[in-house]
């Protein structure tokens, strides 16, 4: 069955690239112009995946992700011409699951639109393989390996975990390991972050797993092909 890409984009030029390349990669389409259509229209049809402009005629991107975020978790990937950090932050911290800049490649649209549908399909929610997060004592084991992580490394790496695959923003990290809203920098993430590469690469040279995503966060993707461990 053929999965349904909703377009929000008053560019019809625009509109009509993304139509065709993604229609020749094996998705359907639906286009909306306006921006009051577009929560309507997800209610009613739930499409597999939002491709969500942020300046639009009525209502802007942001406002339609937040009111799509109330009732659906539908993977929503932000069109945006304003790169500024700002503008970044706010994409991920109202909803979305990825962003992109516009001029773009229409290659690069699909290609982004495929590996959120591969996350999201796949249960983002679920640790990854390989790695065991046990919350009773604060122990995290990577293969079989203790990863001897402190309470906020442990609280720090199940948020991530939890989150595979998506953009995590220093202040998203802050907010899970530091509940009390207690004051911290920015370094004090960068810090945390640091020192759980260093534990994880003890445990597997070959696992890059937590990635900087420059001006907004970290990633984290674990690979089962960068896993293997001897005995």
């Amino acid at each position: 069955m053929m999965q349904t890409i909703l377009i929000v984009e008053d560019e019809p030029k625009l509109a009509e690239v993304l139509r065709d390349y993604l229609r020749h990669a094996g998705f359907k389409t639906f286009w909306i112009v306006s921006g009051s259509a577009a929560v309507p229209w997800v209610r009613e049809h739930a499409p597999a995946l939002i491709l969500l402009d942020l300046m639009l005629p009525e209502r802007n991107g942001l406002e339609i992700c937040r009111d799509i975020r109330t009732f659906s978790s539908v993977p929503i990937i932000m069109i945006t011409a304003r790169i500024e950090e700002i503008d970044r932050l706010q994409g991920l911290e109202s909803g979305a699951d990825d962003y992109i800049c516009k001029p773009f490649s229409p290659r690069e649209v699909v290609a982004r639109v495929r590996a959120v549908l591969r996350r999201t399909e796949g249960g983002a929610s679920s640790p990854p393989v390989g790695l065991i997060m046990d919350q009773s004592r604060y122990q995290a084991t990577l293969n079989g390996h203790d990863l001897g992580l402190t309470a906020v490394e442990f609280n720090l790496l199940q948020f991530l975990s939890s989150k595979t695959g998506q953009v995590c923003t220093r202040q998203q990290l802050m907010d899970s390991i530091y509940p009390d809203e207690r004051i911290v920098s920015d370094r004090t993430i960068d810090s945390h972050i640091k020192k759980l590469r260093k534990k994880i690469a003890l445990a597997n040279a070959n696992a890059e797993v937590i990635h900087s995503i420059y001006g907004v966060g970290y990633k984290f993707e674990l690979q089962e092909e960068s896993m293997p461990l001897s005995a």
